[in-house]
C-alpha cells in the first residue's frame, strides 16, 4: 500500500532556462534529497519515498522532467532543449542547494550517473536503483539484446516494469501505478534527451561519490547480473538487492527500498 497521494503536497513551477519545471519540496532544515523519476511516471511515483524520507528528517525534492507531468518546455527554445542533468543543476541553483543526496531509479538512474560525472562536487551521495545506466558500451548492449523479450515494448509499460508478484498480490497498487503512467506524458511532446554525454564505463569510473546500487531480483529490464557489470566500474560503491521486486522496485517494495536508502544516507 502507498502512503497517500503526493498531489496533496504543495508543488510549484520554477522558471528555469528553457522550461517551467514543476517540482515538489517538503522544505525544512533537513539535508536535501533529490529524486529523479523513471522514464515512466512523474513525481507522483515517489509517494512513499517523499513521505518516508521526510519523516526521517530529510528535505525531499522531486521534479517532473520536461514533457512529463506538469513541466513545460519553452517552445521558443526549440524541441526539448537541455538535459535532465542540466535541469537538475538549474533547480539546485534556484533552490540555493549546497550539497545534496541524489536518488535515481530506472531512467532516472541514467540522468543521476550523468549528473554525478559532471557535478560530483554538489553531491553528498548517489543512489541508483533498477537501471541499465544507459551504458553505451557493447558489453551492456549485448546483454540487453540477449534478455530482450520480443515485442514487450508494444505492451503496456506495467507488464515490463511491475513485477509479477506485485501485480498479482496488489491489484490496487498496480492500478494506481498504471493511472500515473498513463497521464504522465504530454501528448505530442518528444522525450527530453536524458544525457549531456553518453554514459560509458570510462565516464562512470570517474565518479568519486559514495554510491549505493540497488538491484531487484525480478527485474526484466535491468536484472542484477546486468547491473553488476557496470557497477564494477564504479570507484566507490555498495551493492544491495531487493527480493521479489521488479523494475518498479521503489513502488513495489517501498519499505525495503526506503530502509536500504536511509541506512546508506545515514552513513554519508
Amino acid at each position: 500500500m502507498q502512503d497517500g497521494p503526493i498531489s496533496s503536497r504543495a508543488g510549484t513551477h520554477a522558471d528555469l532556462p528553457g522550461v517551467k519545471l514543476w517540482f515538489i519540496d517538503t522544505g525544512g532544515a533537513g539535508v536535501p534529497i533529490v529524486l529523479l523519476h523513471p522514464n515512466t511516471g512523474t513525481v507522483e511515483i515517489w509517494e512513499s519515498q517523499v513521505t518516508g524520507f521526510a519523516q526521517a528528517g530529510y528535505r525531499v525534492i522531486a521534479f517532473d522532467r520536461r514533457g512529463s507531468g506538469k513541466s513545460v518546455a519553452d517552445p521558443k527554445s526549440g524541441e526539448q532543449p537541455g538535459s535532465i542533468a542540466g535541469d537538475l543543476d538549474a533547480l539546485g541553483d534556484h533552490l540555493a542547494l549546497d550539497k545534496f543526496h541524489l536518488v535515481g531509479v530506472a531512467g532516472g538512474g541514467f540522468a543521476a550517473l550523468d549528473y554525478a560525472a559532471w557535478r560530483p562536487q554538489r553531491l553528498r551521495s548517489l543512489v541508483i536503483g533498477a537501471s541499465t545506466g544507459a551504458i553505451a558500451d557493447k558489453e551492456i548492449a549485448d546483454f540487453i539484446a540477449r534478455i530482450a523479450i520480443p515485442d514487450i515494448r508494444k505492451q503496456s509499460a506495467h507488464y515490463r516494469e511491475i513485477g509479477a508478484s506485485y501485480r498479482g498480490a496488489n491489484p490496487e497498487g498496480a492500478k494506481r501505478w498504471i493511472e500515473i503512467d498513463e497521464r504522465s506524458r504530454q501528448p505530442g511532446v518528444p522525450f527530453q534527451p536524458p544525457l549531456r554525454s553518453p554514459n560509458t564505463f570510462a565516464k562512470i569510473a570517474t565518479i568519486p561519490t559514495a554510491t549505493l546500487i540497488i538491484a531487484a531480483d525480478a527485474d526484466l529490464l535491468a536484472p542484477p547480473a546486468l547491473m553488476r557489470i557496470w557497477a564494477a566500474r564504479m570507484k566507490n560503491h555498495e551493492w544491495a538487492v531487493i527480493h521479489d521486486a521488479g523494475h518498479a522496485m521503489a513502488w513495489e517494495r517501498p519499505g525495503a527500498f526506503n530502509d536500504i536508502v536511509l541506512d546508506f544516507l545515514g552513513r554519508h
